[in-house]
């Protein structure tokens, strides 16, 4: 099994036809994120906006991964988790590049979700969510529509697989 990375070949396969729309899919998913993080960032900063009584937009800035794990105030471990999700964002960009149609929409969800977030981690030095959702007192993990992006690739790759 070779794993050398074969620079040519990339370029090949990011000129292929059917890649060039998955990498317009990714910045087009990247966009969307950064408008919606700006208008929150720029309008509603430390507000609260009450949309109905299952969704509010109230900004808290996430330094951890997925859901806040990890967080912590320790600059060599955020910078570690930055690194490790660069590496994991190009590792399944050249997957992406090799991969059937199905599999390039999941992947194409996916990283264009995690860029966004991983803008922001460089950006801001955290990433802004805002979409809480909840019943009554029942607050689930503030989001965004990075991650909203992201888990739709994960469970499309789920069920993929499930009924392959």
């Amino acid at each position: 099994m070779n794993i050398l990375i074969n620079f040519k070949e990339i370029k090949n396969n990011i000129t292929k036809k059917d890649n060039f729309y998955f990498i317009t899919l990714i910045i087009i998913i990247f966009l969307f994120d950064r408008i919606s993080k700006l208008k929150i960032i720029n309008e509603f900063n430390e507000n609260i906006l009450f949309v109905n009584d299952f969704i509010n937009f109230d900004l808290i800035w996430n330094t951890g991964i997925g859901f806040g794990l990890l967080s912590n105030n320790s600059p060599f471990f955020y910078n570690l988790i930055t690194f490790l999700i660069a590496i994991i964002i190009l590792f399944m960009f050249y997957i992406l590049l090799k991969s059937n149609i199905a599999d390039k929409v999941i992947f194409s969800f996916i990283i264009g979700g995690a860029l966004g977030n991983f803008y922001d981690r460089i950006s801001y030095k955290a990433v802004p969510d805002f979409i809480d959702l909840h019943y009554n007192n029942y607050h689930w993990f503030t989001f965004n529509f990075a991650d909203i992006f992201i888990t739709l690739g994960v469970i499309g790759y789920l069920v993929k697989d499930f009924f392959k």
